[in-house]
């Protein structure tokens, strides 16, 4: 009889060994790029050249790595956070995009920053089946799962941004005479097209328009034009350095037209203070981040535990710089979708999980902002709310704006 007992024992025992090997087998999987130890993240930013602004981005976005790996890492695993400098130059993009897949063999990138490196490495992640995720810039081409499954955005897209100044305009300023000043690459292309499409039958409004270079030493010829034109609402659609040299040359010119300003150009540490202060009182633009430098967030919790952070991840930081709160807000939502795969770290699992953010929303986004994706919906975030600086920071004012963008926006 015992004999019996202890066959039925090991045969139990057998088989829980074998449901549990087979059980850690089935959960986990890995691709390049993830271990039972790490999870390596590639990222490239233009930490040179003329929109080398941006590059505190990848700083804070490789503190807020730091602070996860002290923390324990996600699921147990660390991460390997390998971010390379690209100038903001499409051919340098590409060469880092294959240095992260093919020898750093990177699970996945994450945030490359800018419209053309993006557009530039777009075929290539795709053709590599190498998830391109929450890339850093607004195009709306960068939510076509239907033809680039492997590449997805996060924040509002540009069309989206230039639909809800629309609806705004076509309320509050309907007869007046609009010029544009853009960036001429498909970022400022998506931009003026979501503000034309916005206005519809009122796009007779844009009186003017004029497109620079970002590489551009000057634009003050086309600032010029567009004043001579008679507007009395001027947009600039352009970078950081670009727009800080519009607003400067508006206020020299002593022009004083309704100004809006890009979401992505708004922050005060390197684009308005630049700029001059007294000339960028009351531009408006757009938000669906709490901005530090406002103080209705002041003693808000999350910017507190933000600041904490800040001290002591990345001190050289300027807490009043918004793009480190938006590298913050990043860096969370790539760690939620590190938190879903479990131990599924597959590059289409990524890609699947990515697709399935339901409601997240951190605590650094504006009440009411969601983040919403499905695998035939790559835009993650679609709402945005309006805001006008005072001369010291920008005011939030009036309702959280959907500027939804149909799927076939990137035709």
């Amino acid at each position: 009889m015992p004999a019996r007992l202890g066959y039925i024992g090991a045969a139990v025992a057998f088989a829980s060994a074998a449901l549990i090997a087979s059980t850690a087998f089935a959960q986990k999987k890995y691709d390049p790029g993830a271990t039972d130890s790490e999870i390596k993240i590639g990222n490239i930013m233009p930490y040179s050249g003329p929109a080398s602004s941006y590059g505190v981005i990848g700083k804070t976005e490789a503190a807020f790595f730091k602070m996860i790996n002290d923390q324990g890492g996600i699921g147990g695993r660390k991460i390997d956070f390998i971010s390379y400098d690209d100038a903001y130059s499409p051919p340098k993009a590409i060469e880092q995009a294959r240095k992260l897949v093919e020898s750093d063999e990177v699970l996945l990138i994450f945030q490359p920053l800018g419209t053309p490196s993006n557009s530039a490495i777009m075929k290539y992640m795709n053709a590599k089946k190498v998830p391109q995720l929450f890339v850093a810039s607004g195009g709306t081409k960068f939510g076509d799962p239907k033809n680039f499954p492997w590449t997805m955005g996060f924040q509002p897209n540009y069309q989206s941004e230039g639909r809800i100044y629309a609806k705004y305009i076509r309320d509050k300023f309907p007869n007046s005479k609009i010029a544009v000043f853009w960036q001429n690459d498909d970022a400022g292309k998506d931009q003026f097209k979501g503000l034309k499409d916005g206005l519809g039958d009122k796009v007779s409004m844009i009186i003017a328009d004029k497109s620079y270079e970002v590489s551009d030493p000057s634009i003050d010829s086309q600032i010029v034009a567009l004043h001579d034109s008679g507007a009395d609402i001027f947009f600039s659609w352009a970078a950081p350095k670009g727009s800080a040299q519009a607003i400067r040359k508006v206020g020299e010119l002593g022009w004083k037209p309704k100004f809006f300003l890009a979401n992505t150009a708004t922050s005060v540490a390197s684009v308005l203070k630049p700029a001059g202060l007294e000339y960028s009182k009351g531009i408006i633009s757009t938000a669906y981040l709490k901005d530090p430098t406002d103080p209705t967030w002041d003693k808000d919790p999350a910017v507190v535990k933000w600041r904490a952070f800040m001290d002591k991840y990345y001190p050289d930081g300027d807490k009043a710089n918004a793009n480190n709160i938006y590298g913050y807000v990043q860096a969370e939502a790539m760690a939620q979708v590190l938190k879903q795969c479990g131990d599924n770290l597959t590059r289409d699992n990524v890609m699947k999980q990515a697709a399935s953010l339901k409601n997240f929303h951190s605590d650094l986004m504006l009440p009411g902002i969601m983040v919403n994706t499905s695998a035939d919906d790559y835009y993650p975030i679609e709402q945005m709310q309006l805001m006008r600086f005072n001369g010291e920071a920008w005011e939030l004012f009036g309702d959280v704006i959907t500027g939804e963008v149909g799927h076939d926006a990137t035709r």
